[in-house]
């Protein structure tokens, strides 16, 4: 996000130690997590199971206190108040709705509460309704909708109450591949045109890519690194990143020169330069996504053995032997009808850009 922009919700030093069962020590859940979070913007808490981002969910929205450090909502400490306090919205994983109440109930629930007057809240569920398409479903309850239909109620729950910050919780874990897409879809054309802040929390990398403007990676508690989709995907600050988002290629170098804050350095046959890591490491390796790599027919490259090939339709995907390291390679381009089969050699090449240095083992 551009300087300049507001800070909606602050965390400052955030954190969240849990003891173990049995009195045998304590496990810290959060760990000393320091994040901006801008009014407006869509981001996304990654990481896999046990890496802290639940529990940051949960210290946000109040469910839990943390033992250290502040949440400042638009400059407001409201690290002790209440979830009902917070002028929060959470989208559940598992919808949380009432079965016993219609759509309309369960949308208008919140407001009932509220002491809204009958006609406002009418005004408000009827065009949450149509934001997300459950126009006519008014009188239905929830196990007469399908999974995706109880989705959008528990997400029209939320939009209205208007709140300041929207929080997700995986909420879309229990749908099916295909709907998951279209749900993804229609959140993230509901959130760019409400401009409503939102934080998601998903172990799911495609997810994450798909609806941030920026996303958090997380692990063992700890923030790895902060940055939009292609930052992330591209630039990782640590091979932890660059293997949980997508997949990575990890080649040793030849290092010929540092100079300044770049290397110079010989890659499977090509002599490139590149800027060195932002960690200062000493052993380095190049990072390099599948599609980055390309297979030919030419002699004069350094030469792989295909392990396995695998026809996808819009891509083909190969495991390849190149030395003592297997490396993965995806090929998209539609011209390339050249299939290598399984046993056959072929020559490897790169897109030079492409290439990222990281610390060996960072």
């Amino acid at each position: 996000m551009n300087e300049g922009q507001t800070v909606r919700l602050r965390l400052d030093h955030l954190t969240k130690i849990f003891p173990q069962r049995g009195g045998k020590g304590n496990v810290v859940a959060v760990d000393d997590v320091t994040l901006d979070i801008y009014s407006g913007e869509f981001i996304t808490l990654l990481g896999p199971s046990g890496c802290g981002k639940t529990t940051t969910l949960r210290l946000i929205a109040g469910f839990e206190l943390p033992n250290q450090g502040q949440i400042l909502l638009e400059g407001q400490d409201i690290t002790h108040q209440p979830p009902n306090k917070r002028d929060m919205a959470l989208v559940f994983q598992n919808y949380a709705l009432f079965p016993h109440l219609t759509v309309y109930r369960n949308v208008a629930y919140g407001l009932e509460t509220r002491g809204l007057p009958a006609r406002t809240i009418r005004e408000r569920v009827g065009e949450v309704l149509a934001l997300v398409g459950l126009e006519g479903l008014e009188d239905r309850r929830p196990n007469q909708l399908s999974g995706g239909q109880q989705q959008r109620v528990a997400l029209a729950r939320c939009l209205v109450m208007q709140p300041r910050i929207l929080l997700f919780d995986e909420p879309l874990s229990n749908l099916d591949a295909k709907l998951r897409v279209q749900m993804r879809s229609e959140i993230h054309a509901l959130q760019r045109r409400l401009h409503i802040t939102s934080i998601y929390v998903t172990h799911d990398q495609t997810e994450a890519m798909a609806l941030s403007d920026r996303i958090v990676v997380m692990n063992g508690g700890r923030i790895e690194q902060v940055g939009s989709p292609p930052e992330i995907y591209r630039c990782p600050s640590t091979r932890f990143v660059a293997d949980f988002i997508g997949r990575a290629n990890f080649l040793p170098i030849e290092l010929t020169a540092r100079q300044g804050e770049t290397a110079a350095f010989h890659l499977l046959g090509q002599s490139l330069r590149a800027p060195l890591p932002a960690s200062g490491a000493e052993n380095l390796v190049a990072m390099l996504r599948p599609e980055a790599l390309m297979l030919r027919d030419d002699p004069d490259l350094p030469q792989v053995q295909i392990i396995q090939t695998m026809y996808l339709g819009s891509e083909v995907e190969y495991v390849v032997q190149h030395e003592d390291q297997r490396l993965i390679v995806v090929e998209h381009d539609p011209r390339n009808r050249r299939i290598f089969a399984e046993g056959e050699r072929a020559g490897v090449t790169f897109v030079p850009e492409a290439v990222h240095l990281l610390g060996d083992g960072a």
